[in-house]
C-alpha cells in the first residue's frame, strides 16, 4: 500500500523512534522530582526545548509544549483572549481554518463572546478587503492558518499580522501544516503566538506546542507550575523529546519543497490528463508544495477512495479532512462550491517517504481506475 496522507499524519522517522525508546527506558523520572532521575528528566526537557527554539528561531522560554496543535490552538486563542485589555472582546477566525478551530470558534460564540468570521475567495485565499474591514480596535485575537489543510493555499500571514497589529489585536497562526514543510522563523513572522504539531512532520502524536512571543500575557487554561506556569500537567518527555528530534532532522526544507511540489505537478498533470473532468482546488494560488485536492467529475470521494485503495493507494476524502463526517468539507462550502463537487472531494497528500516511484505507481494505475469508475454512480446532488 503506497501511503499519499501525509497531511493527515506522517510516519515517525527510526530517529524519533530510537529516541523516544531509549528515553523511556533509562530518562523515564518526572522533571517536576528534585532527586537524580528527576533532574536528568529536566535536563532533558531542557535540552528539547533549546532545540525547538534554535530550529525555529524563537528563545528557549517562548516555547510552551502541549499535547498537539488543537490543545496548542485553545490555549492561544481562550489565553490570549482571557488576558485582553478592556474593552477588547471580539475573536476573528477565517472560514476554512481546521474543523476542530472552528468548533473552538462556535463554542466561544455560544458562551457570549463576539465572533467573527473572514471569508474567502472562490479559489480559497482570504479576503483580504474583508479582513481590513473586520479587524478593529475592540478585536482581542485574530486566528488564522498559515496554510489551509485540504486545498494547501497559504495564507495572508504578514498582510493579516500587519493588520492585527495596527488595531492593536493579538495575532495567532495555526502553522499545523506549514510546519515541516515550508521553511520557518518565528522572529520573521511578526504574530504573537503559532501553533504547531509534531506528528505532522514525522514526530509521534500526543506532542505539540505554542511559540508565544515574549512578554505576551497569556491566561492558561489548564492551570498548573509547569511550562512557566502556562500550561499545567506533567510533560509527556518522550513525545517532546521526538518531536525535537523530528525539528531538528527536517534540514533543507526548501530542496525538500520543491522536490515534492515537482512530484505533485507530474501527478496532477497525470490526473488531468488520463482521467475525466478533473478538477483541482487551489492550483492557481500559492500552496504547499506536496498535496492535491480535487475531484473526478461528480464520483463520489467514497468510490475514488475505495477503488484508490483496491489498487493500493491511501487517501482522503474532503469530509474526512473537515470533519471525520459523512458532510462535505467546510471549506469548499466556504469556497462556494456546489454540494455535488464538494462530496467528490479527495485529499491526496505527499510526505518525506513519498518517491518518484510512489508517484509513478499512481500514474501508471490511472488507466486501471478509470476503468473501475463506471461501475459506481455519481455523487448525489
Amino acid at each position: 500500500m503506497i501511503y499519499l496522507d501525509h497531511h493527515a499524519t506522517t510516519p515517525p522517522s527510526p530517529a524519533v523512534i530510537e529516541a523516544m525508546g531509549a528515553l523511556m527506558v533509562t530518562t523515564w523520572a518526572n522533571a517536576s522530582s528534585q532527586h537524580a532521575f528527576g533532574q536528568a528528566a529536566k535536563q532533558a526537557l531542557s535540552g528539547a526545548r533549546a532545540t525547538v527554539a534554535k530550529v525555529l528561531g524563537c528563545k528557549p522560554a517562548e516555547v510552551v509544549f502541549t499535547s498537539g496543535a488543537t490543545e496548542a490552538n485553545h490555549l492561544a486563542v481562550r489565553g490570549l483572549l482571557g488576558a485582553a485589555p478592556a474593552g477588547r472582546t471580539r475573536v476573528v477566525f477565517s472560514a476554512v481554518e481546521h474543523s476542530g478551530h472552528l468548533k473552538l470558534a462556535q463554542a466561544l460564540a455560544e458562551a457570549g463572546v463576539p465572533v467573527d468570521v473572514l471569508p474567502v475567495t472562490a479559489e480559497g485565499g482570504l479576503d483580504l478587503a474583508a479582513a481590513a474591514r473586520l479587524i478593529g480596535p475592540d478585536v482581542a485575537v485574530v486566528s488564522l492558518m498559515a496554510a489551509n489543510n485540504e486545498t494547501g493555499v497559504l495564507m495572508p500571514v504578514a498582510e493579516v499580522a500587519a493588520l492585527a497589529r495596527v488595531a492593536g489585536a493579538r495575532m495567532h497562526v495555526d502553522a499545523t501544516q506549514w510546519m515541516g514543510k515550508q521553511p520557518f522563523d518565528f522572529g520573521a513572522w511578526g504574530a504573537d503566538a503559532v501553533s504547531f504539531s509534531g506528528h505532522k512532520f514525522n514526530g509521534p502524536k500526543g506532542a505539540g506546542a505554542l511559540l508565544l512571543r515574549q512578554g505576551v500575557a497569556l491566561r492558561p487554561t489548564v492551570p498548573g507550575s509547569q511550562e512557566r506556569g502556562r500550561r499545567g500537567g506533567t510533560e509527556n518527555l518522550p513525545a517532546i523529546v521526538g518531536m525535537a528530534t523530528a525539528l531538528a532532522a527536517l534540514g533543507d526544507l526548501a530542496s525538500e519543497a520543491s522536490r515534492l511540489a515537482a512530484l505533485r505537478d507530474r501527478l496532477e498533470a497525470a490526473l488531468l490528463a488520463g482521467l475525466p473532468d478533473v478538477h483541482v482546488w487551489g492550483r492557481g494560488l500559492p500552496r504547499l508544495p506536496g498535496v492535491s485536492f480535487l475531484r473526478v467529475g461528480t464520483w463520489s470521494a467514497d468510490v475514488l477512495l475505495n477503488r484508490l485503495e483496491r489498487l493500493g493507494f491511501a487517501a482522503s476524502s474532503g469530509a474526512a479532512c473537515s470533519s471525520s463526517g459523512s458532510e462535505p468539507s467546510h471549506v469548499l462550502t466556504a469556497m462556494g462550491v456546489p454540494p455535488e463537487e464538494a462530496q467528490g472531494a479527495v485529499r491526496l497528500s505527499l510526505g518525506r517517504t513519498t518517491t518518484d516511484a510512489d508517484i509513478e505507481a499512481l500514474v501508471a494505475a490511472l488507466p486501471a481506475l478509470r476503468s473501475l469508475l463506471p461501475s459506481a454512480e455519481p455523487a448525489a446532488a
